[in-house]
C-alpha cells in the first residue's frame, strides 16, 4: 500500500511517500518553515511525488498528524489530507503527534515513553505510550509541575522539548531521559508517521484536530453584527 504522510502540526512541513507492503520509505521532504504551511504544502507534496516518479493516482492511503501543536498548521494538514483523500476515494488516518514521537522509541527501547512538549503559556503537552505502542496516558495539557509528577509516578523514559523543564522540577527524572532517542525534540519523524498510520484503523483514528486548548484568537463579540431574521 502506497501511503502519503503529512505533518504540519509543528514548525516542519513534512511529507513522505511510504510503501507499507515492504516497509520502505520512497521519498520525503521535511523543510523547517516555521509558518506558511498552507502556501507551501501543495508544492512539497508535488516535489515528493516527483522524487518518487509517481503521481497522486497511485496513493492508496493518506496519513496526517492531528496534534497537539500549531493551530494553523494542524488545520492546514488535516484539511489538505481529508480533501485529498476524498478526491482520491482512499482512507485517511489521523495520527496523534505524541504517539508518532513516542511509539518508535518505546518499541526500540522496549519501554513506556513519556513525550513532553513545550506548549508555552506555562503548560506542557504530554502523553505516555506503552512499549506496545498504545497510550497508557492519552495526550493532555498540564502545568509543568503536574507533568513532572506524572513522569515521576510512571515507569517510563522521558523525551521531548519540555523534558528539561520536568527534570529541573524533579531532578530524579534525569536518569529517565531518553537522550538522542528522538529525530526532533518537538516533532515526529515523517517516516514514523507513515509507518504508524499504515497500521491504524481509520475509524478509530479519524483525521480530526487534537488541539488540547482553545485558540489564542477569540471572536470579538462587541463587533458581531446581528443576523437578520
Amino acid at each position: 500500500m502506497l501511503i502519503l504522510a503529512i505533518d504540519c502540526a509543528q514548525r516542519f512541513c513534512a511529507v513522505a511517500l511510504h510503501d507499507s507492503a515492504t516497509d520502505t520509505p520512497i521519498a520525503s521532504r521535511c523543510p523547517d518553515i516555521g509558518r506558511g504551511h498552507a502556501e507551501l504544502l501543495p508544492g512539497i507534496v508535488a516535489e515528493v511525488l516527483a522524487l518518487a516518479g509517481t503521481d497522486l493516482a497511485a496513493v492508496e492511503r493518506l496519513v496526517v498528524t492531528t496534534g497537539p501543536g500549531s493551530f494553523a498548521g494542524i488545520r492546514v494538514g488535516v484539511a489538505f489530507a481529508r480533501g485529498l483523500a476524498l478526491a482520491l476515494s482512499v482512507p485517511c488516518v489521523g495520527v496523534p503527534t505524541l504517539m508518532a514521537m513516542a511509539q518508535p522509541l518505546a518499541r526500540v527501547r522496549d519501554s513506556a515513553v513519556m513525550v513532553a512538549l513545550d506548549a508555552r503559556r506555562e503548560h506542557v503537552w504530554c502523553a505516555v505510550v506503552n512499549a506496545d505502542g498504545g497510550f497508557a496516558v492519552p495526550p493532555c495539557e498540564l502545568k509543568p509541575e503536574a507533568a513532572a509528577l506524572l513522569a515521576a509516578t510512571s515507569d517510563c523514559l522521558l523525551a521531548g522539548s519540555a523534558a528539561g523543564q520536568l527534570v529541573a522540577i524533579e531532578p530524579a527524572l534525569q536518569v529517565r531521559l531518553a537522550g538522542g532517542g528522538l529525530v526532533h525534540p518537538d516533532a515526529p519523524s515523517i517516516e514514523a508517521v507513515a509507518r504508524i498510520g499504515a497500521g491504524l484503523d481509520p475509524a478509530a483514528y479519524p483525521p480530526q484536530p487534537l488541539y488540547l486548548r482553545d485558540p489564542d484568537a477569540k471572536p470579538q463579540a462587541g463587533f458581531a453584527l446581528a443576523r437578520e431574521a
